[in-house]
C-alpha cells in the first residue's frame, strides 16, 4: 500500500533488532537499502541490504557514510534513525563518559546524520524518520540519560520539520516494548515476558515489523503532508503503576 520502490533508503544500526528489522521492510518493498553499524553483522542473512561501517556518533563519520552511499547509488531518499540504547544505571554514581556516550549516541548521532544528509534529501524531497521510544514521554527511571535523549531527539523534530520544510519531511516514531533477541536477557527470559505481555493492552510486545510498518508508511508518498509527527507504535500504552498494584493485592 504504501510504496517505497526505488528509494535509497539507509538505516542506521540496522544489522540487527529494530534496525534489522526496518532495513528487510524496505528490501522487501522494492527499496535499495543501505545498513551501518559500527561492527559487521555476524551472518550473511538479507545481503541484499548493503552494510557499510561507520561510527555515527562522529560528525566526520556521517558525513563520509553519505558521500559513499551517493557515490554508489547517486541519491538519497531516506534516511532513518535508529542507532540508539542505553543500558540501565545508577543515576547517582554513573560516571559523566557514560552519560555524555549515551546523549552521543541517542541525540547528538541523529543530528548529526541528519545534517550530513540534509543536501541528498532536499534533492529527493525525501524524508527523515527518528526512532524514538516511549522513554521519551514518561519517566525513565534507570535510564535518564537515555530517555532524556531521545526526548530532546522528538523536540529536535519538529524543529527541523518546519526549519527544512518544504523539501524534507522530518518525524519520529515512539516505539514502545519491542521484543528482539535482547528480550530474552533484558526481561528475564520467557517467563518474564510472559508476565508482561500478560499486562499490556495489545497483549503482547511489539515487534521490529511493527516499527518497520510505520517507517514504510512516513517515508512513503502516501504521507507526503506529514511531517513534524510523533508516531505512537506502542499497542496502548503501558498500564498506569497504580493498576500493577492493585492486582498485585488482590
Amino acid at each position: 500500500m504504501f510504496s517505497v520502490e526505488g528509494q535509497t533508503v539507509l538505516v542506521t544500526g540496522g544489522t540487527r533488532g529494530i534496525g534489522r528489522g526496518i532495513a528487510s521492510a524496505f528490501l522487501d518493498a522494492g527499496a535499495e537499502v543501505y545498513a551501518c553499524a559500527r561492527t559487521p553483522p555476524a551472518d550473511t542473512e538479507d545481503r541484499a541490504v548493503r552494510f557499510i561501517e561507520a561510527d555515527v556518533r562522529d560528525s566526520s563519520g556521517c558525513a563520509a557514510l553519505i558521500r559513499t552511499i551517493l557515490n554508489e547509488s547517486g541519491k538519497l531518499d531516506t534516511l532513518i534513525n535508529n542507532a540508539g540504547g542505553g543500558p540501565a544505571v545508577d543515576a547517582a554514581s554513573v560516571s559523566p563518559r557514560f552519560t555524555e556516550s549515551i546523549v552521543r549516541l541517542n541525540l547528538l548521532a541523529p543530528l548529526f546524520m541528519s545534517q550530513a544528509a540534509h543536501a541528498a534529501l532536499k534533492t529527493t524531497r525525501g524524508s527523515i524518520v527518528n526512532i524514538a521510544s516511549v522513554s521519551a514521554t514518561r519517566s525513565s527511571p534507570g535510564t535518564m540519560a537515555y530517555g532524556a535523549a531521545k526526548a530532546g531527539l522528538l523536540s529536535a523534530t519538529t524543529s527541523l520539520a518546519q526549519e527544512w520544510a518544504p523539501h524534507v519531511r522530518v518525524n519520529a516514531i515512539i516505539a514502545g516494548l519491542i521484543k528482539t533477541e535482547a528480550s530474552q536477557t533484558h526481561y528475564g527470559g520467557e517467563a518474564g515476558i510472559a508476565r508482561l505481555e500478560a499486562r499490556l493492552p495489545s497483549g503482547r510486545m511489539g515487534t521490529p515489523a511493527d516499527i518497520a510498518s510505520a517507517c514504510l508508511y512516513l517515508a512513503s508518498r502516501d504521507a507526503a503532508y506529514v511531517s513534524g509527527a510523533a508516531l505512537e507504535v506502542f499497542g496502548g500504552g503501558e498500564p498506569p503503576s497504580f493498576l500493577t498494584f492493585i492486582e498485585d493485592e488482590r
